[in-house]
């Protein structure tokens, strides 16, 4: 039967890594014996994405060519992929120690920080890298605060290309029961329900009102909208994926039309790469089956490295047809207390001193410190979740809560 969504990126079908069956049994017997290497939380949530199809049409880390072509122009230089637009290296290190011994063809044990055989590779590289040059090319500085840049600084000096066989999904599948859900099944739903023209919303925060209502203007013109929520690790102090699930899943109950939007979740941790992340985010959300992706201000970015807007214009700088699916760009929103609803600059002709700005960080200031929140920032039964949440902090841990920086998403 032919799909009406929009196929996946660089390919005409998805390409799971994921073994099942009496290949994953086999898989994992051999890899009791085969020499192992600890594979950091950012990797293990890249091997998982390989594993589902999420980064389809990738078989693997990349080699080199394919990490210098990336960083420079944002595109794959060598095999069957060659010529691909890809937005950021996906790569796996090692230390120097580690990767000494280790021979091309060798097979490698990758285990996750708890000791789980999380999959094997088949290595067809090893390379050092320019930190420097990647963190500036993908990020834009070199600065250690920068959450990116510190996590690229502190990975191994040697990067492990080739292609890989995935054996787990880690605890998402069951910690995220219903929410968690591989490209494959996101593009049943979207297929089920007849929608052929849909908008993912990325959050890694409970929705305020201008989530809200950047996700209500996708409902008025795509079939619906799928809140794709980031279920991996975060920087220090973020709400928990648990919590922010909570809260989704009550506004989208009692303040969205039923049947417009479906709640998700995918594996990846946050690198906080402001415009590079928002092309990755487009890029697999094509991969989810969705045309659209709704990209506000500051899309994953993190304290005063990135405009308001960079994330938006970096999408007019990429060729048209580098992939499928495209930003649903909107303006800087806010409540304004003349209009009495939330609106933008480009529907607002009111003047700013009317304008209430909502943002996450102020919400979490607000309910680190116990102040009040106006209803115009949170609806009142997402506020209760987050309350009671905030409740179980001590209060002299809450300052860590609030985070330094800031993303709208």
């Amino acid at each position: 039967m032919t799909s009406n969504l929009v196929p996946p990126h660089g390919s005409d079908v998805l390409k799971p890594l994921l073994l099942e069956g009496q290949a994953l049994q086999d898989a994992q017997a051999k890899a009791a014996n085969l020499t192992s290497i600890t594979i950091s939380s950012r990797e293990r949530g890249d091997l998982i994405m390989l594993g589902i199809g999420g980064f389809t049409p990738l078989d693997g880390f990349m080699n080199q060519a394919d990490w210098q072509g990336v960083c420079d122009e944002m595109t794959l230089q060598t095999g069957n992929n060659k010529g691909l637009f890809w937005p950021i290296p996906i790569t796996l290190s090692a230390s120097s120690e580690e990767a000494s011994p280790l021979n091309i063809g060798d097979e490698i044990a990758l285990k996750a920080e708890d000791g789980e055989v999380m999959g094997v590779l088949t290595l067809s590289e090893k390379y050092s890298i320019d930190k420097a040059h990647e963190c500036q090319s993908v990020f834009g500085t070199t600065e250690t605060e920068h959450p990116g840049v510190q996590k690229v600084m502190e990975q191994g000096d040697v990067n492990l290309a080739g292609s890989v066989q995935v054996f787990s999904q880690g605890e998402f599948p069951s910690e995220y029961a219903g929410i968690y859900m591989t490209p494959a099944e996101t593009r049943a739903i979207f297929e089920e329900k007849g929608w052929k023209k849909v908008a993912a919303f990325q959050t890694r925060n409970p929705m305020h009102r201008s989530h809200e209502y950047l996700a209500k203007i996708a409902v008025e013109i795509c079939d619906g909208v799928m809140i794709h929520s980031l279920l991996g690790a975060l920087k220090p102090g973020d709400i928990p994926a648990e919590v922010r699930q909570q809260a989704i899943g009550t506004l989208i109950d009692n303040y969205f039309k039923k049947d417009t939007v479906i709640q998700s979740g995918y594996p990846l941790d946050m690198r906080y790469a402001g415009p590079r992340e928002a092309l990755l985010h487009a890029l697999f959300r094509q991969n989810y089956g969705c045309t659209d992706l709704i990209v506000g201000r500051d899309h994953a970015g993190v304290g005063d490295y990135y405009g308001a807007f960079d994330a938006q214009d970096i999408f007019d700088e990429i060729p048209d047809n580098a992939m499928k699916t495209k930003p649903l760009k909107i303006d800087w929103t806010f409540w304004c207390n003349a209009c009495g609803t939330m609106a933008s600059t480009k529907t607002c002709p009111h003047d700013a001193k009317h304008h209430v700005k909502v943002s996450g960080t102020k919400l979490r200031k607000a309910l680190s410190e116990d102040e009040p929140v106006p209803d115009n920032f949170s609806r009142p039964e997402v506020l209760q979740i987050l309350r009671d949440y905030y409740s179980t902090i001590e209060k002299a841990d809450r300052a860590k809560v609030e985070l330094k920086g800031h993303s709208a998403q």
